[in-house]
């Protein structure tokens, strides 16, 4: 008989502290986001698309030594490599990324490529809107990846 009243117990106790965490929360403030009217806001280590960075000069800072293509476990990045010419300079490297594309069908968002890069050409961005009708228009090439040019080499070239 003890054992049952001890049971009784411990179950009125445990459907106690179930209830004061429900009841905290239905007290508690609310948090909701009114999304379509206002963009979402996002924590700092937020994994959305991609973005190939550039250095101060404006250059490009991938090298393409195709670590992050390696590290992939989705086999989602493509890169295709040709050298930099001293009259016509890509990045600040010997070659550069002439191709550089990401197949949102298949990527993850794992971040092995932004670990696996040795020069910190490719991290995570915040974009979140990464939807279509079409498969063909999910593959982002180096033009849509690429950050815009530093404002003071934006300035510079507008002159």
């Amino acid at each position: 008989m003890p054992n049952i009243l001890r049971e009784i117990a411990d179950s009125a106790v445990a459907l106690a502290k179930g209830f004061k965490v429900t009841f905290k929360a239905m007290v508690g403030p609310t948090v909701t986001e009114n999304f379509p009217h206002e963009p979402p806001h996002f924590k700092d280590r937020y994994r959305g698309v991609h973005v190939l960075r550039r250095d101060e000069n404006g250059l490009e800072k991938c090298v393409a030594c195709f670590l992050c293509a390696a590290a992939c476990p989705s086999n989602c990045i493509y890169i295709e490599a040709t050298e930099n010419t001293s009259d016509h300079r890509i990045s600040a490297a010997e070659r550069y990324a002439k191709v550089y594309n990401i197949d949102y069908n298949r990527c993850i968002f794992c971040g092995y490529c932004v670990e696996a890069c040795p020069c910190d050409a490719i991290t995570h961005g915040h974009g979140y809107d990464v939807v279509a009708y079409d498969m063909n228009s999910l593959v982002f090439r180096k033009e849509q990846l690429l950050e815009p040019l530093p404002a003071p080499v934006a300035a510079a070239l507008k002159k």
